[in-house]
């Protein structure tokens, strides 16, 4: 188990100025033109391909980091660099985290490249959970997986929403009923290769935020793929359906142990990751109006001089470390093997979320009108942050799972 300190070591100081020259570099400067155009910014993931900083080593490496703090400095550099662009880059690494929360090796070690890719022919992947009738209520899941045992194949049909590249992505991921019985428990989740016919992009969405990311529908019309596309296995999912179907008979109680939710599975290793995201917007739009606070003058002296600004500049900050230290814990807990008794990584999604809607929107009051107008970047910023407190679990999710992990009642 890794020691824990409160302050980076050498690789990992140097890895992080790494990725902030990267995003004070090169994500920075094009911000603004790929939030007007609407589209995923391939000039941008090619040249974070070009350097390492989009590939599978560079993610596994900072996965694997012993102290947990690997993902989260990475996301927080990323994303204070610019939240669309930096979605673009780590879009993929849902997917991939859906595979190794429910993968055999052999699965990992085939479809996680696939995703990525290489510099020379950049790839990225979907991961395919929510529908236009189930987001937050999972349960209320249709999208279909029936098993035909003569051909050894799956086959799928439904409509998924809200899908990070989805239709333009290399594999899908997509979690499908297989137990309409079991509910949440009769998911598993499914790799779709490259080029499979029936898998179609719907509609793509045009967002608030966030627009350098791609997001759209992904329509499964009578999708077929082989039987070593369950993430899993069929061995494994028998298994966990058996004892689901075990505990609904005892009503829910019984000695035969806990059964994962492929999509839930998935959420909890990513929950720190997206409040890691929050604190990077949060901590770009707090140093934008730090600056501004400074420079800008009325009345004869610079604003900051105002008490009312100063606090709430003073706030920002404070929020920020608090935020970010939440989800260094949770990822240290992660990483160690120690349990969510308290639920937090919930906790750490939910604050950092809330404090990145809040502290964007000081930056903007402190910028005034000036901060109204694309001009700024705070502008911006703001409205990106919107989506953190509803994607991966909405804040009153969050404090769901929250209070039902505190008190053991099926809070509704």
């Amino acid at each position: 188990m890794a020691e824990f300190t409160m302050e980076l070591n050498d690789e990992q100081r140097e890895v992080r100025d790494w990725i902030h020259g990267f995003a004070a570099e090169v994500m920075r400067p094009a911000a603004a033109e790929w939030d007007e155009r609407e589209e995923t910014p391939w000039p941008v993931i090619q040249e974070a391909a070009k350097i390492g900083l989009y590939s599978l080593d560079f993610y596994a490496q900072q996965f694997f980091d012993p102290t947990g703090l690997g993902i989260p400095m990475t996301m927080e550099e990323l994303f204070w660099g610019d939240a669309g662009i930096g979605l673009s880059i780590v879009g993929t690494g849902l997917a991939a985290v859906g595979v190794l929360a429910n993968g055999t090796e052999e699965q990992i070690g085939t479809w996680v490249p696939q995703m990525y890719g290489d510099a020379g022919d950049v790839k990225v992947a979907a991961f395919c959970s929510s529908e236009p009738d189930a987001g937050s209520d999972v349960a209320a899941m249709r999208t279909r997986a029936v098993y035909d045992e003569a051909k050894d194949e799956w086959v799928l049909n439904g409509t998924k929403t809200w899908a990070t590249n989805g239709g333009i992505a290399n594999v899908h991921v997509v979690v499908a009923v297989v137990d309409p019985e079991a509910g949440s428990k009769g998911h598993a989740s499914f790799i779709i290769p490259p080029g499979t016919p029936g898998l179609s992009q719907g509609q793509k969405f045009k967002k608030h935020g966030i627009r350098a990311s791609h997001t759209a529908e992904v329509v499964l019309e009578n999708v077929r793929i082989p039987g070593h596309c369950l993430l899993g296995g069929k061995e494994k999912l028998d298994e966990r359906l058996a004892r689901a179907r075990e505990r609904a008979r005892n009503g829910g109680t019984g000695a035969s142990g806990s059964v994962k939710n492929a999509a839930m599975a998935t959420f909890e290793a990513s929950r720190p990751a997206v409040g890691a995201m929050a604190v990077g917007t949060a901590r770009a739009a707090y140093e934008e109006a730090l600056e501004y606070a400074k420079t800008r003058s009325q009345f004869g002296r610079p604003i900051i001089d105002n008490q009312g600004v100063a606090f709430q500049l003073a706030d920002m900050r404070t929020q920020i470390d608090a935020a970010r230290l939440l989800v260094w814990r949770a990822s240290w807990m992660a990483v160690n093997g120690k349990p969510f008794t308290s639920a937090e990584g919930s906790m750490s999604k939910l604050y950092a979320s809330e404090v990145a809607k809040k502290v964007t929107a000081q930056a903007v009051q402190i910028f005034g009108g000036n901060g109204f107008t694309r001009e700024y970047p705070v502008e911006r910023m703001h409205r990106d942050a919107a989506i953190y407190t509803i994607f991966e679990g909405t804040s009153e999710i969050q404090r769901l799972v929250i209070a039902r992990t505190l008190s053991g009642m099926p809070i509704r």
